[in-house]
């Protein structure tokens, strides 16, 4: 069974890819996910498939095992909770996290894990608002929509930002966005305590509102 940190890489972008929408991923989408050559995810998903991890047949969507989907809600557990530590004890940002955190979730023991845990107070959310799997694989989820789904006039609050683009995180923190800001949709940008906030561009394909 292929569990090395890009194996893993390739599991935990499977895993967070339904996380907040539901159709599966296809082979091009996971290359791009990863910016990877397609020939690379080719390769990997076939080394995946023979360990039991996915289900794959050509030119279709990739999904998880039962194993597979395990290995993935471990490791981005671990990710994501590595994440949380190092902004609530060390004071990274939240731009600053992603990559540490790739790093570290392969070198920290269960045991330290599970220390930082309990250290953090059993969090149920990381820095940019993803669900940290519990030990049991559950998740705590509320209902969502994609900011550049929503309404004009719908008002939510920010549940999540996606971490992977620094620079877009720095921006939409200078726009005074963060997880948990209210907001109100509004056409060409949000409102935001009565102001107008003008958006960075791909901020309303990154951020997510309660629905």
């Amino acid at each position: 069974m292929p569990t090395s940190p890009a194996a893993d890489d390739y599991l935990k972008t499977i895993y967070a890819h339904t996380e907040w929408q539901d159709a599966p991923i296809t082979p091009s989408v996971l290359a791009a996910k990863l910016g990877v050559a397609p020939s690379s995810v080719t390769e990997m998903v076939k080394k995946l498939a023979a360990g039991d991890l996915v289900s794959h047949e050509p030119y279709r969507a990739v999904t998880l095992t039962e194993a597979g989907r395990d290995r993935a809600i471990t490791m981005t557990r671990r990710h994501r909770l590595i994440e949380t530590w190092l902004v609530q004890e060390f004071g990274y940002t939240w731009d600053e996290v992603h990559d540490e955190a790739e790093v570290l979730e392969h070198a920290v023991s269960d045991r330290m894990l599970a220390r930082i845990d309990e250290k953090l107070g059993h969090p149920l959310f990381d820095p940019h608002g993803d669900a940290i799997p519990r030990p049991d694989g559950s998740v705590s989820r509320t209902p969502f929509v994609l900011l550049a789904s929503a309404e004009d006039g719908h008002s939510g609050r920010v549940l999540r930002v996606l971490d992977r683009d620094p620079l877009l995180l720095r921006a939409i923190t200078s726009s005074g966005i963060d997880v948990g800001t209210q907001l109100t949709v509004r056409e060409g940008g949000v409102e935001i305590d009565g102001g107008d906030v003008e958006l960075p561009d791909g901020a309303p394909e990154a951020i997510w509102l309660t629905a």
